[in-house]
C-alpha cells in the first residue's frame, strides 16, 4: 500500500484518537505526502534531522519525541510546537529558561519510565508527584499531556503497562485540576505501529505511528 493509503486506512481505524506520524529517518517528500494524505501532527526523534528537514514541509503540528539532550533543547523551542519527550526535572528546567529567552510558553508532556527500564529515558514512578510540584514553579511550560515507551514485549504483554500509565495519567490529572496554572494533562501519548491497538483499547489518546506508514526504516 502506499502513503496516502496507509494513513487513510489508520485514520479510518483509529477514530478520534490522534495520530502522530513518527518520521524518523523519513525524506521531506515523503512526510508531505502523508500531510497531504491527512496527518496533521508529525513526530521527530532527532532535532538535528529535523532541523535539516524543516524548510522543506507542509504546514504542519510538530512534536519532539524523542530523547533531547540540554544542548539541543534551544533549537527544539525554536522548531516544535509540543515536546513530548520531558523525561526529567533537569529538561524541563531547561526548556523553561530556553522558552523564556524566546518568548514563548512551550507546550510539553511527562515521559514516563513505565516499565523502570534503566537503559530508558523518563520519570521514575516513585518520584514524579514530587517533581510535579517542582515543574508547578516554571513558568513558559505548560503541561498538557504525558508520554511512555512500554518494554519491547508483545502487544498483549504491553497491555499491562498501558493499563499502569493510564491509571497513573487519571491519577495525577486529578491530583492537579484545577491547582495548577501550567498543568493541564489532556493527552495520553502511548502506542506505536506494533501495539497501537492495544494502547487505544486501555485510554490512549494519541498513537505514534511510523512504520505502518512508512515501511520499515532505512536506518
Amino acid at each position: 500500500m502506499s502513503i496516502t493509503e496507509n494513513i487513510t486506512s489508520i485514520l479510518n481505524e483509529i477514530a478520534n484518537t490522534q495520530l502522530i506520524c513518527v518520521t524518523k529517518t523519513v525524506e521531506p517528500e515523503k512526510m508531505n505526502e502523508a500531510i497531504k494524505a491527512g496527518a496533521t501532527i508529525i513526530g521527530e526523534n532527532r532535532v538535528q534531522e529535523f532541523e535539516e528537514k524543516a524548510d522543506k514541509l507542509l504546514s504542519c503540528e510538530k512534536h519532539m519525541i524523542g530523547h533531547l539532550q540540554t544542548n539541543k533543547v534551544k533549537k527544539a523551542v525554536e522548531y516544535f510546537d509540543v515536546i513530548q519527550s520531558v523525561d526529567s526535572l533537569k529538561v524541563a528546567q531547561e526548556i523553561d529558561k530556553r522558552a523564556e529567552d524566546a518568548g514563548k510558553i512551550q507546550e510539553v508532556y511527562l515521559q514516563v519510565n513505565i516499565g523502570n527500564e534503566p537503559q530508558k529515558h523518563g520519570f521514575k514512578l516513585d518520584d514524579i508527584r514530587q517533581e510535579i510540584g517542582e515543574i508547578e514553579s516554571l513558568k513558559n511550560i505548560r503541561v498538557t499531556g504525558m508520554m511512555c515507551i512500554p518494554p519491547y514485549v508483545p502487544p498483549e504483554e504491553a497491555r499491562l503497562y498501558f493499563k499502569q500509565m493510564k491509571s497513573l495519567f487519571d491519577e495525577l490529572k486529578a491530583e492537579t485540576e484545577g491547582k495548577f496554572d501550567n498543568i493541564e494533562l489532556k493527552d495520553l501519548s502511548m502506542g506505536m505501529s506494533g501495539d497501537y491497538k492495544v494502547a487505544i483499547e486501555e485510554g490512549a489518546t494519541m498513537v505514534r505511528i511510523g512504520s505502518a506508514i512508512f515501511g520499515e526504516r532505512n536506518y
